[in-house]
């Protein structure tokens, strides 16, 4: 008789032995790992859609705006009518709602805050007590992708790393990390 192909039962013990050795030491690192890429991933995508809000408003040569919510954990943006008035339904149109708990699992969340910061944007030597600077927090684009305040948004996560996303009145984005001594 010959042998047939395939594996047997010894083999296919040692090969779960091994993945279940490696996946122990993986699952660790990756827990510890995963705040911070949630963090990242929030802030990133509040960047892009600032960016999404100044493009609108130039490409639709009306007003985008969004409107942040920290009670709520979450942020809108809307576009505006002619007028430029978000007060009543007629005049805006809300384009997408972000909530930051979509960014949250179990015991690592991302929220509005400062964490470990000790130092606000533009330096003022105290840690930020107002996690939206943009007044009302809000902040609108003009048609010409000009931001009508500056201002900053401070998001962290359980283990108190800190992101901050603003834009100046030219309409410049900006994100920055704080190092724990420094914003970078």
């Amino acid at each position: 008789m010959t042998r047939t192909g395939g594996y047997s039962i010894i083999e296919l013990v040692v090969t779960l032995v091994v993945m279940g050795i490696v996946a122990s030491i993986a699952i660790p690192g990756f827990s510890r790992w995963l705040p911070d890429y949630r963090l990242k991933a929030a802030a990133t995508e509040l960047y892009s859609n600032l960016q999404l809000a100044k493009m609108g408003a130039v490409r639709d040569n009306i007003e985008w705006a969004l409107f942040f919510s920290p009670n709520f954990q979450l942020y809108q943006i809307k576009t505006g009518g002619p007028d430029g008035d978000y007060s009543t339904a007629a005049d805006n149109t809300l384009e997408k709602t972000i909530w930051l708990s979509d960014y949250s699992a179990g015991a690592a969340y991302v929220a509005y805050g400062a964490g470990s910061a000790t130092d606000t944007i533009p330096s003022s030597g105290s840690a930020p007590t107002d996690f939206v600077t943009f007044p009302s927090d809000e902040i609108v684009f003009s048609p010409r992708g000009m931001a009508d305040s500056e201002g900053y948004v401070y998001l962290q996560n359980n283990k108190n790393v800190t992101y901050a996303v603003g834009s100046l009145t030219t309409g410049h984005i900006l994100m920055r990390k704080w190092t724990g001594a420094a914003w970078e």
